[in-house]
């Protein structure tokens, strides 16, 4: 059983991007078939079932000590599963590892351009309140902006629930004509249910939306400025729309 973000991810990889259904088992460390289960289609069931490596009940293992130990040696890991029954080859086990080992994550800053239809940017924005009857409303604003082009869809709300959340991202979707392959957050609670370090846990049903549309979600890093930047400037663009309309 994959998690629902996993589920996302592939969907992304395969229909977004155009992954091979081997190329994103290996990235991904799971089973050729638990992918095509994923991808939801019959297709591929015409297709002769791929063998079972001796590997596959190992690979929670391996990939959780190679992000541990990300320079941990190919021969040091083999002793390791040795230990723990494993009775197949190195030769295999270096290959895996040569997949799963972690990359030296290169410090990132803020991108002044990006390529078109490659990254878009949502927020909310506050603008006090308004008169509704007798009664005074809180007036928000769901603002996607595309990273390449500026372009920016602003949709006004009298809350910032889930329903208008998602709502936003349809609609900004049907406007721009298009969805970008990355959306971009302000660590927003519509978005991230929680987080610890680099461990992100998005809400399942963005995390829906992002399988149904095949697109990445991405927070912005915790306590980093140039992320941040990034992301609150969708609102104050959504801050000169709503002074020009």
């Amino acid at each position: 059983m994959i998690s629902p973000a996993q589920r996302a991810e592939i969907r992304r990889l395969f229909y977004a991007e155009h992954w091979r259904i081997g190329t994103i088992a290996s990235q991904l460390g799971l089973h050729a078939q638990t992918v095509r289960a994923a991808l939801e289609t019959e297709r591929f069931n015409q297709r002769s079932l791929v063998r079972a490596s001796p590997l596959d009940p190992y690979l929670p293992f391996v990939r959780d000590t190679l992000e541990q130990y990300p320079r941990l040696r190919a021969t040091r890991l083999y002793e390791m599963l040795q230990a723990r029954g494993y009775l197949g080859s190195v030769t295999t086990l270096r290959r895996l590892v040569r997949d799963l080992r972690p990359r030296p994550i290169a410090q990132a800053y803020l991108r002044l351009h990006t390529l078109a239809g490659e990254q878009a940017q949502v927020d909310w924005g506050h603008f006090g309140s308004i008169q509704v009857g007798k009664a005074q409303r809180s007036l928000s604003a769901f603002v996607m902006v595309l990273s390449w082009s500026r372009a920016i869809h602003v949709r006004f709300t009298l809350d910032q629930t889930l329903e208008s959340f998602l709502l936003g991202h349809v609609e900004a979707f049907t406007a721009l004509g298009g969805v970008a392959r990355t959306l971009l957050y302000d660590n927003l609670k519509s978005a991230v249910l929680a987080r610890q370090g680099s461990a992100i846990e998005f809400h399942p049903r963005l995390l829906e939306l992002a399988a149904h549309y095949p697109f990445l979600p991405r927070p912005c890093a915790v306590a980093r400025g140039n992320e941040k930047d990034q992301a609150s400037h969708c609102s104050s663009l959504g801050l000169c729309v709503a002074s020009l309309g």
